[in-house]
């Protein structure tokens, strides 16, 4: 009979390699630098550095662009592709998109950094009225690279670690079958440890949440340009039942009212 000791040892899975990402920084950083690939720009195709903003944000992006030319630039595809999500929206909100499309690459075209501060500087209050959440939270992330001054380099990486955290955790909640809104219920919780022998949170006397937004909000007032922006992400946060801050304020709540109950 062959023994488990004579079948050698045991080869790892691919569901189970042993590392949530096999290979570690090296291979992770290579997957990200292999998506930050630069957009080439053909001739005569350029950033618009001197445009009037203002006029910009009048004028509204056609339902319809010229056909595509047959060997289009990367610059020029993702033109189209923006240009068809802001199709009927200001003509300064795609210029606003297609700069960050850029910025979020290895290289970039010198204009592109100096025409964003021009954008949120000359326009950021028209912007912050008209911008949907999903750009609002692009061009802040943009500001951790791209910050004219360390204040505004800290700020966007800190809502950049924080909306992206929030995404992935979002994402994989949905898998359990509740609504963004619907709380856990509190009778419900595994016994299991926290990852990374991170010490337990109290729901009654915790304020992991508080510690994690406040000094962030109160960088925000105190950073030009940046800061309104930062600010209007957080009240939208602040408003909104769909979250893990939401979700846990409700659950707070709930336990409570129930301590009061058995209190009484």
């Amino acid at each position: 009979m062959t023994g488990p000791a004579d079948l050698g040892p045991a080869e790892p899975g691919p569901a189970d390699p042993g590392l949530t990402y096999p290979g570690g920084s090296e291979a992770l950083t290579a997957l990200w630098q292999k998506r930050r690939a630069p957009m080439g720009l053909a001739a005569g195709e350029a950033l618009p550095l001197e445009f009037d903003l203002a006029a910009l944000a009048q004028q509204l992006v056609p339902a319809e662009l010229p056909p595509q030319p047959r060997r289009a630039s990367s610059h020029m595809r993702k033109f189209r592709l923006l240009a068809a999500e802001h199709a009927g929206r200001s003509e300064l909100e795609l210029l606003n998109a297609l700069c960050i499309a850029h910025l979020r690459r290895r290289s970039f075209p010198a204009e592109a950094p100096l025409l964003f501060h021009r954008i949120w500087e000359e326009q950021g209050e028209t912007l912050l009225t008209t911008l949907s959440t999903r750009w609002l939270i692009s061009s802040i992330i943009t500001f951790a690279d791209h910050g004219r001054t360390e204040p505004q380099r800290r700020l966007g990486q800190s809502l950049n670690v924080l909306f992206s955290v929030m995404k992935l955790y979002e994402y994989e909640r949905l898998h359990s079958g509740f609504e963004p809104d619907q709380p856990f219920r509190l009778n419900k919780r595994a016994k299991g440890p926290l990852p990374m022998e991170m010490p337990g949170f109290s729901l009654t006397h915790g304020e992991l949440d508080v510690n994690l937004l406040a000094p962030i909000w109160a960088e925000a007032l105190e950073v030009p340009v940046a800061g309104p922006l930062a600010c209007q992400l957080l009240e939208r946060l602040n408003a909104d039942s769909g979250t893990l801050f939401r979700r846990l304020a409700v659950m707070r709540d709930k336990l409570r009212a129930r301590k009061g109950g058995d209190a009484e």
